[in-house]
């Protein structure tokens, strides 16, 4: 690792230590890690920034796959495979990241058994060791959705299923891709309501929605930075803000941060006046410090 926290090199021998030990005892799940990248919005800084957060957060050993069209720049110890195939076809006008279904074939290249998945734009906040402690290995397990904590849908920003539990429902979406779109809208609520033996969800503190759990609530939105929860392991980023957008203060693509008093009056200038006066965030210290840790790593 190049500069970075000069305890950074004596934290992985502790962690690696330990991880033997537990291998040796006979009682740790395989640790794999695998993400996912296709075209050009995340590519090679997103990869490697992602791999060293996990890095930090998790006892050795372990491996880190990303399936990937992009190669050029990513760090030697990220283990880079071709994109499986797309089952079927991309359906159109629909806001689900349906290229992840090419991860639930029947199997996948380097791995096999639990495998945990994280999404390229997620926090990682502390460790990442019980989400190979959690459940059975044969099980599917999901983050809960905070967009309908009313409905037991799943979010898979951070999810760990074994490699081929989910080919049926590949087999399913290859068959008529637009219409499972049409019908579940996004991949994650297809896999919630259809994944062979059902679902099992990461305990809540663990996994935190942004903009929905940590950013504060009108009127402290303006005189707190959004808060780092107790007990939160990843912070995910669902729509926006993203971590750029949250590092900024920006609520809202392409609308920059201004002070609370002038994006009051931007916002009397809205459609939406009173909505566009509650949507606020101050800078984000904490996710610059994490992501920023994470760059120094590489």
């Amino acid at each position: 690792m190049r500069g970075g926290d000069p305890t950074l090199g004596r934290i992985a021998i502790t962690h690696l230590i330990r991880g033997l030990v537990q291998m040796w005892q006979g009682d740790a799940m395989k640790k794999q890690i695998m993400c996912i990248n296709w075209g050009t919005r995340y590519g090679a800084p997103y990869i490697n920034r992602l791999y060293a957060m996990v890095a930090r957060n998790i006892t050795p050993p372990f491996t880190f796959v990303c399936f990937t069209d992009v190669t050029e720049g990513v760090r030697p110890e990220v283990i880079c495979k071709d994109l499986p195939p797309m089952p079927g076809f991309m359906p159109k006008d629909t806001p689900g990241k349906w290229p992840k279904s090419r991860l639930w074939a029947p199997t996948l290249d380097g791995l096999d058994g639990p495998v945990l998945f994280l999404d390229l734009d997620v926090a990682v906040t502390g460790s990442l060791d019980p989400f190979f402690e959690f459940g059975d290995p044969d099980d599917v397990v999901l983050a809960r959705n905070a967009a309908k904590p009313l409905h037991r849908l799943g979010q898979t920003s951070i999810y760990r299923m074994p490699v081929g539990k989910l080919a049926p429902l590949q087999a399913r979406f290859a068959q008529d891709p637009q219409g499972v779109a049409d019908e579940y809208v996004f991949e994650q609520f297809f896999v919630t309501r259809n994944a062979p033996g059902g679902v099992k969800f990461w305990p809540r503190p663990w996994v935190r929605h942004f903009r929905l759990q940590c950013a504060r609530l009108f009127p402290l939105n303006y005189v707190l930075q959004p808060r780092k929860p107790r007990g939160m392991r990843v912070a995910i980023f669902a729509g926006h803000p993203n971590p750029k957008e949250a590092m900024a203060g920006q609520m809202r693509e392409g609308e920059p941060h201004l002070p609370p008093l002038q994006h009051i009056a931007r916002a009397l200038r809205q459609p939406k006046p009173l909505k566009s006066i509650r949507t606020y965030i101050l800078p984000t210290r904490w996710v610059r410090e994490i992501w920023g840790q994470a760059e120094a790593d590489q």
